[in-house]
């Protein structure tokens, strides 16, 4: 049995072996770079080959960079659409809080000078809040969260931050009646802060503005004084805002002058008030003498 070589043919052995050849270039590869290192021969080889070569790594890095254009440009949409997304979620969660900001700052504002307020009266005081307006259009009423279980009575003042704004005529278990100032059927005991003069002030219902009845055409009073509170009728302190003179009309022939005011609280726009209660027990009003027993004529004639 016979076998074949592997070696090829001696026709086929032309040159040096494999291991010479590869001793050959190692050793010339050995020269070149020692050559290049020290003495710098090939550079300008190398600068020529790079700007022959430079145009075809362009061609062929073309696709490629497209490729990577397009993908960052898709990536780059589908990130900005999440992104806008999530900061529309983050407004609406945020929407009810922002658009509140202002009225939290109103309603603070009005806090403290209500506060302010209170600490010029040294009787008890209930902070309420305003729930609703009464439904009679003939009549002005609001109705507060505060009733007798906080203390309420009434006849008790009541004041927002900027003046007078009524006096509870009603009180329920937890709220109260607040007949407003500019309703028909309310009076309060006013002065004119500048000169004085003592008036009343009227409501006149609504949609009109209460009005000082019974005051002389020669009174000291001109458009642009403030009312306040004059203390007379025992309901509200004395030195309280109440109103702000608009109109003065003096008419040749007339008993009394005609003035408009304007009330200085916000009477229809007051969301917290304060309810005042009193300071001291005030004295009872002092009773009618009784009349003299005179003995009546024909009475007491002594009889013969």
């Amino acid at each position: 049995m016979h076998y074949v070589s592997v070696e090829p043919p001696p026709f086929f052995h032309r040159g040096p072996s494999p291991l010479a050849r590869l001793a050959f270039f190692v050793l010339l590869s050995l020269v070149l770079l020692f050559a290049d290192t020290r003495f710098r021969y090939l550079e300008n080889i190398r600068l020529a080959v790079g700007v022959a070569l430079y145009p075809v790594q362009r061609v062929l890095q073309l696709p490629g960079d497209a490729l990577g254009t397009v993908a960052a440009y898709f990536a780059s949409q589908r990130s900005l659409a999440n992104d806008n997304a999530s900061l529309k979620q983050e407004l609406l969660r945020h929407a009810a809080e922002v658009q509140g900001y202002p009225q939290l700052d109103q309603e603070n504002a009005r806090l403290r000078a209500l506060i302010k307020v209170e600490a010029r009266f040294h009787g008890s005081s209930v902070g309420a809040e305003v729930l609703y307006s009464g439904r009679d259009p003939f009549t002005q009423k609001l109705f507060v969260d505060k009733g007798e279980a906080a203390g309420v009575q009434p006849g008790q003042a009541v004041i927002d931050e900027l003046g007078v704004v009524g006096q509870v005529t009603r009180v329920f278990p937890y709220m109260a009646e607040v007949t407003l100032i500019t309703d028909k059927d309310h009076a309060v005991p006013v002065k004119v802060e500048r000169s004085g003069v003592r008036s009343v002030m009227y409501g006149s219902g609504t949609g009109r503005l209460p009005e000082l009845r019974f005051l002389s055409p020669n009174a000291e009073i001109q458009p642009g004084d403030r009312l306040v509170t004059s203390g007379i009728d025992g309901t509200y302190p004395a030195g309280l805002a109440v109103a702000q003179v608009v109109s003065v009309e003096r008419e040749t022939g007339q008993i009394f002058a005609r003035v408009g005011c304007r009330p200085l609280a916000g009477v229809e726009r007051s969301s917290q008030v304060l309810i005042l209660g009193q300071a001291t027990t005030r004295p009872q009003r002092p009773e009618a003498p009784a009349a003299p027993d005179v003995p009546r004529k024909g009475r007491g004639k002594r009889r013969g």
